[in-house]
């Protein structure tokens, strides 16, 4: 029996707050339909599949990021919007550590196009505009950038940082001051 009001959005948002509950790869469309008590044909008319679902729940979360960073980094620049960019990214991953994993999914080249993954490059390129680095430079950064952003925080939700001292938010702090004086003082080829 179909439930009145189930559509694509309810389906993608459903399947977000279960992602954040349960994890993203146990998130199928069998357990969507649990959920929400109906037979998974039913919602077959709204999802095409788990890999759809899946997509429809890193295009919401790389939209939620997004909306997040934009907010975050309003009239900021330099080491202040680094700062609030690195924690928009580790503040969501630890709200939503379903939809922090969704973000990283792969996307096809159509739904990447469609997804909010151009902003978050375009938010990075803007914190590194306070750096005055040219291209290809500039390239090399926003690499970096997106490569201590995700790889500390999913060390860090994965618990490697928990049973040693100093404590995960001092060293957070501390690689973002050496982050911005590396940026400060980039290297040249």
């Amino acid at each position: 029996m179909g439930r009145v009001g189930l559509t694509g959005e309810r389906l993608t948002q459903a399947g977000a707050e279960l992602a954040d509950e349960v994890g993203f790869e146990q998130v199928t469309v069998s357990a969507l339909a649990r959920r929400f008590d109906v037979k998974v044909a039913s919602l077959y008319s709204h999802v095409k599949s788990s890999h759809d679902l899946k997509t429809r729940i890193a295009l919401l979360a790389l939209e939620e990021m997004a909306d997040r960073g934009a907010d975050a980094l309003a009239g900021r620049a330099g080491k202040d919007a680094l700062t609030a960019l690195a924690d928009v990214y580790r503040d969501y991953a630890r709200a939503h550590p379903g939809r922090y994993a969704a973000a990283q999914l792969r996307l096809s080249p159509e739904a990447a196009a469609a997804s909010a993954g151009s902003r978050h490059a375009q938010m990075t390129r803007a914190v590194l505009r306070g750096y005055d680095l040219a291209e290809p430079e500039q390239t090399h950064a926003v690499r970096l950038l997106g490569s201590f952003f995700h790889g500390y925080v999913t060390l860090e939700m994965s618990g490697g940082f928990s049973h040693s001292a100093p404590d995960s938010q001092e060293s957070w702090s501390r690689i973002l001051d050496g982050l911005d004086a590396l940026l400060r003082t980039w290297p040249t080829a």
